[in-house]
């Protein structure tokens, strides 16, 4: 079994604000990042997939279906996105960068079986960084 990890990058802008705490709460759990204008991040995104090589091509993931699946799921409707205005999931949900990283793996889950019909490969984690220091990550089978 052999695991493909595939980097990806996109921007976005946000803000961390929840609309059941008070302002003051708000501007103490989330500090800077509950900017009344919002601020933006360069993601970072590593995308893990699992399988066995296949005998023909030698490759356990075909990294040009993965490609296009993140493309088309993710960074189009995602990346230079407002993800509180913009973006479904997130009218409802604080897009925190957890938030983010369920929200990416649950677009890859919805999809993944039309870009990879049969068994293998398999959607295994997702790998998200907001800052050099602050890297979120979560397992495909931890997400509905």
């Amino acid at each position: 079994m052999f695991r493909l990890t595939r980097r990806y990058r996109f921007a976005a802008s946000h803000r961390l604000h929840a609309a059941a705490l008070s302002e003051a709460e708000n501007q103490r759990v989330y500090g800077k990042c509950n900017n009344p204008h919002g601020h933006g991040h360069n993601y970072v995104m590593d995308v893990s997939a699992r399988g066995p090589v296949d005998e023909a091509s030698g490759a356990a993931v075909d990294v040009r279906r993965l490609d296009r699946l993140v493309e088309r799921a993710v960074l189009a409707p995602l990346g230079d996105s407002n993800l509180n205005t913009d973006v479904q999931a997130f009218r409802a949900a604080v897009p925190t960068s957890e938030n983010l990283a369920v929200e990416i793996c649950r677009r890859l889950k919805r999809n993944w079986n039309r870009a990879f019909p049969g068994e293998w490969p398999r959607l295994e984690k997702i790998r998200i960084a907001e800052t050099e220091r602050n890297i979120f990550e979560v397992g495909a089978d931890e997400i509905e």
